[in-house]
C-alpha cells in the first residue's frame, strides 16, 4: 500500500439521492498511474478478504480506476466481479491488447465504465461490454455528448454525470433524464431548501436520549418506546445487525441494557435519531452521517477512552443534522441537548472530538488536507484507510 496516501470516497447517486455505490481513490493522484492504482486494488481486495461477510459495500457498486496495464495483468481477481466497476479512460485503450483485456474483464463479469470517450469515434465492438459511460458535467459540450451517447441506443449502459460540485448541477442533470450522478454535491448546502421540523419519532428519540443520559430505569424507557412499535423494531434491528459478538439475538430493550449497558444504547439512539426521517430527507446525507460517525469512532479508538470514542459516534451522526433539517447548527443544538464537548465539535470542529470528526469528514473530499489533519493526531495513513473501509462496511451491515 502507498504508505503516505489517503483514500477518499465519492458516492454515485440515483435521481432520488440514494447511494448506488462509491468510487474509492487515492487523494491527489493520477488514476492512470499503474503503481498507485495497483496499490489501491490490492489494499481494497485485502480488506475484503479479511471481512467475515467477504464484501465491502454489500449491494453497492465499487468503482476503481483501471489503467490498461492492470487490465492486462488481471489485477482485479481479488474483487467481487458483479459489484466491481472498472473505470477505464478511453485514452488507455490505444492498443489492441488493452481492448482485448477490457473485453476479457467484461466477459468475466466485471462491470466496465468508460471515461472521456468520444461517442463519435468509439470502437463499437466495446459497447456491449460497457455498464457505464461517464461524462463530465464540466465539459462545454456536456449536453451534446449526452445526446450523442443516447443516439447509440444502449439500454444496458448507464450514463453517469461526473464532477458535480453542487445540487444545482445535480438537479440540472436530473432534469435531462440522467440516472446516475457522481461528485461532491452532497458536501454543499442545498440552496432554497425549506427548514424542517423534527418529526414525532425524532422528538421521541430525543426524549429517550435525555432519559438515558439521566440514568432512567429501563422500564421507563420501555414505556416510552411502546408508543411507537416501528421505532422499537428499528432500534433492535440496528443493535442486532452491528456485530457486537454476543452470540445471541437481542430480544428487548431490557435485554440490550443487561448485556451492553447504557452507554452503547445512547449511541444507537443517536443513529436512530439521524435516520428516523420521513420523505424530504436526502438518503445520501443520512448514509454519510452514519459512515462519519463510525469512522470517527474508529479513529478515536486507542487514542481516547471507550466512552469518549463512543461520543465521537454521536458527533458524526449529528454532524449533518443541520443539512437534513435545513437550519443552522446553532438552531439544531437548541432542540438537541448535547454535552458542551459534543456541541463544540459540531459547531467548530474543535475540542477533544473536533479533530477526529474533521479528519473523517476530510476523507469525503479530494481537496482537503487529510495528511496534516492525520499528522496532528499522530494517526498513520494506514490507520485512516483501514478505519475508512471498516466504517463503509459497518454502515452497509445496518441495511439502512
Amino acid at each position: 500500500m502507498q504508505e503516505d496516501k489517503f483514500i477518499v470516497r465519492e458516492p454515485l447517486l440515483n435521481p432520488q439521492e440514494r447511494v448506488l455505490g462509491y468510487e474509492l481513490g487515492w487523494q491527489r493522484t493520477n488514476d492512470s498511474n499503474e503503481e498507485e492504482a495497483r496499490a489501491l486494488v490490492d489494499f481494497v481486495a485485502g480488506h475484503i478478504s479479511e471481512m467475515e461477510s467477504g464484501t465491502l459495500l454489500g449491494d453497492h457498486l465499487l468503482f476503481l480506476a483501471a489503467p490498461a496495464a492492470l487490465l492486462k495483468a488481471n489485477a482485479f481477481s481479488g474483487l467481487p466481479k458483479k459489484r466491481t466497476v472498472l473505470a477505464v479512460r478511453a485514452s488507455q485503450l490505444a492498443d489492441g491488447d488493452a481492448v482485448t483485456a477490457l473485453k476479457t474483464c467484461g466477459a468475466q463479469g466485471y462491470c466496465i465504465s468508460l471515461r472521456e470517450a468520444n461517442p463519435a469515434t468509439i470502437d463499437k465492438s466495446l459497447l456491449s461490454f460497457l455498464s457505464h459511460v461517464e461524462i463530465s458535467a464540466a465539459a462545454s459540450d456536456f449536453a451534446e455528448q449526452v445526446r450523442q451517447w443516447r443516439a447509440l441506443d444502449l439500454p444496458a449502459v448507464q450514463l453517469v454525470a461526473r464532477d458535480l460540485g453542487d445540487w444545482a448541477q445535480f438537479d440540472l442533470c436530473a432534469s435531462m433524464g440522467l440516472q446516475s450522478f457522481a461528485g461532491t454535491m452532497q458536501l454543499s448546502p442545498r440552496e432554497g431548501s425549506r427548514p424542517k421540523e423534527l418529526n414525532p419519532a425524532q422528538t421521541m428519540i430525543l426524549q429517550l436520549m435525555d432519559m438515558v443520559k439521566k440514568g432512567a430505569d429501563v422500564r421507563q424507557l420501555e414505556s416510552v418506546l411502546k408508543h411507537d412499535a416501528a421505532i422499537s423494531y428499528k432500534l433492535l434491528r440496528y443493535i442486532n445487525s452491528a456485530g457486537f459478538g454476543l452470540g445471541c439475538e437481542i430480544q428487548s430493550l431490557k435485554h440490550a441494557v443487561t448485556l451492553l449497558g447504557y452507554s452503547p444504547l445512547y449511541r444507537w439512539l443517536a443513529l436512530l435519531m439521524a435516520t428516523a426521517t420521513t420523505t424530504g430527507y436526502s438518503p445520501v446525507l443520512m448514509q454519510t452521517a452514519v459512515i462519519r460517525g463510525r469512522f470517527a469512532e474508529l479513529l478515536g479508538q486507542g487514542f481516547l477512552p471507550k466512552g469518549e470514542a463512543e461520543n465521537l459516534f454521536v458527533v458524526g451522526m449529528f454532524s449533518l443534522l443541520d443539512r437534513l433539517l435545513g437550519v443552522p447548527m446553532e438552531e439544531v443544538l437548541e432542540k438537541v441537548q448535547l454535552s458542551d464537548a459534543v456541541s463544540e465539535a459540531l459547531l467548530s470542529r474543535e475540542g477533544i472530538y473536533g479533530p477526529f470528526i474533521a479528519l473523517a469528514e476530510a476523507c469525503e473530499s479530494p481537496a482537503s488536507d487529510i495528511e496534516s489533519m492525520a499528522g496532528a493526531l499522530c494517526i498513520s495513513a494506514l490507520q485512516v484507510n483501514q478505519s475508512h473501509l471498516s466504517a463503509l462496511a459497518w454502515a452497509q451491515s445496518l441495511h439502512l
